[in-house]
């Protein structure tokens, strides 16, 4: 009787054992679950883990590219492996790992989790995993190695250095580890450097497209291999979507050309291909990007610039470093000598931003809250006679909508004072040169007779408003509640 209890003991240990440590694959990925997570972490010493959400887009646009980062892995025998984690039945695993927001990958090395920071895109996550289990740059000893080396990597960047530990060498290594989205290989191998016809200390980056590689020319430093790899690694022309987003903003090319054209109707053929010369001679400078109005997702861009997809082709420029100022060309004439006469004035200093406005409504001042837009904007809000509290709000904000009854009951208040004005601002479709808004609602306080600018920064009650502005401004703000609810944010570039 003993044994036969025994022997029960052991074939249920065995079963939960076995059902613990089964582990189900879709198109290469690993499903992970609260069952099998831990065997699973334990059984493989590389794993990056995605925790992901049925509903979200993001997740649905990574999946094929993660599928297919985690095949061919699977076909090198690489010992990484990819898995994935449904956050919203796996909860406890999501709280576990604080998974705030989705995708959220990790990457798991013996066990050990550190946060995933490469792009979206298959060759950039075989990239990164593979950075993060090895060398920093892969030693190629042979022709063999190299082509092989070149057959696995979409982009790939090669140093060839006579000398493995001359100072230039070195540089060559600092720079492959500070890039973990690059794939690095290195070789002294004199059949080698033949081979890719190389110079000695020579650098050069491979790519499926334009040119099929580039050459580093200029001083060999960590900080100028760094800008030849996320500047060469991209075409020339770049295409602007999901996948591309992160490695147009990211890179160290801050200033765009954006071209907003229609793929259907040719645009790209007759006014882009043609300037891939002028893309070339300015492209340390200017990253040239396409926007496609045929896209849906893009309609947010078209806003942002204040257009409509009506207006294609059209061009603008922007410079993310100056609180993402735009440029519009005097017209619109797309060709090169036209472009070229644009970016000459922009990289010399003499373009003036072009700041979104709407017509001024000619009803701007009939009711109790005034209406401002850029045209107007200094001649109410900096008047020095009167004292003026302006809303920059936006339309989709759903603070400014609940705002929106007590800051007409205030202005009904005021309506009479000849002192006072409350006014709003659309900042969505109007810009100011010298105020930059960042989220939503943003009150400011323009005094009267030194146009001192003081920020509203009570509770958004009518009483904290009379407050406020009996006082001419002059209060403390209110001491934060323990749960404030949180302005909205202007959309944020990586957005766009």
């Amino acid at each position: 009787m003993k044994f036969l209890i025994c022997a029960l003991f052991l074939a249920a240990s065995y079963v939960a054992a076995s059902a613990e440590a089964e582990v189900k694959v879709e198109d290469g990925v690993l499903v992970a679950t609260v069952d099998n997570f831990k065997q699973l972490i334990a059984d493989n010493e590389f794993v990056l883990v995605e925790f992901y959400a049925p509903w979200c887009g993001h997740c649905k646009a990574l999946a094929p590219e993660y599928a297919k980062a985690a095949q061919q892995l699977a076909e090198k025998e690489s010992p990484i492996k990819l898995a994935k984690v449904d956050a919203t039945v796996e909860g406890e695993l999501a709280e576990q790992y604080a998974v705030r927001g989705y995708p959220t990958l990790k990457f798991f090395r013996s066990g050990a989790p550190v946060e995933y920071s490469g792009g979206r895109q298959a060759a950039d996550i075989i990239a990164w995993v593979t950075k993060k289990t090895g060398p920093p740059a892969k030693d190629l000893t042979s022709v063999a190695d190299a082509e092989q080396f070149l057959k696995d990597n979409e982009i790939a960047i090669i140093g060839f250095f006579k000398d493995a530990e001359s100072e230039e060498a070195k540089t060559f290594t600092k720079a492959a580890n500070a890039l973990d989205s690059f794939v690095f290989g290195v070789s002294s191998n004199a059949e080698v450097i033949a081979k890719y016809e190389a110079n000695d200390n020579g650098v050069i980056l491979f790519k499926p497209f334009d040119d099929k590689k580039s050459v580093f020319e200029g001083e060999l430093s960590e900080e100028n291999i760094k800008k030849f790899a996320q500047v060469q690694s991209l075409p020339l022309i770049v295409d602007f979507n999901h996948e591309s987003a992160s490695k147009i903003f990211g890179g160290s090319i801050k200033s765009h050309l954006l071209f907003f054209v229609s793929k259907e109707a040719g645009h790209i053929e007759k006014y882009v291909d043609p300037l891939r010369e002028i893309a070339k001679q300015y492209r340390d400078d200017i990253l040239f990007v396409t926007i496609s109005s045929d896209e849906e997702d893009h309609t947010r861009i078209f806003e942002f610039f204040g257009m409509n997809k009506e207006e294609v082709p059209t061009i603008r420029l922007i410079k993310l470093e100056e609180d993402m100022a735009k440029y519009k060309p005097e017209s619109n004439d797309l060709s090169a000598e036209t472009i070229e006469a644009f970016l000459k004035k922009f990289l010399d200093g003499k373009l003036k931003q072009h700041l979104l406005s709407q017509d001024l409504p000619e009803d701007w001042d009939k009711n109790p809250v005034k209406v401002l837009v850029s045209s107007n904007f200094e001649s109410v809000a900096l008047d020095k006679s009167k004292s003026v509290l302006v809303e920059f709000y936006a339309p989709w904000c759903g603070h400014c909508k609940q705002l929106a009854p007590i800051y007409d009951q205030l202005a009904e208040k005021y309506k009479d004072n000849e002192d006072i004005v409350i006014a709003k601002m659309d900042s969505t479709a109007n810009e100011l040169e010298s105020i930059k808004i960042s989220s939503f609602p943003t009150i400011k306080y323009f005094r009267k007779e030194d146009n001192k600018v003081i920020d509203f920064n009570l509770d958004r009650t009518l009483d904290d408003f009379v407050k406020f502005l009996d006082a001419n401004g002059e209060v403390a703000d209110s001491e934060p509640a323990e749960e404030t609810e949180e302005e909205e944010e202007a959309p944020k570039k990586d957005e766009l």
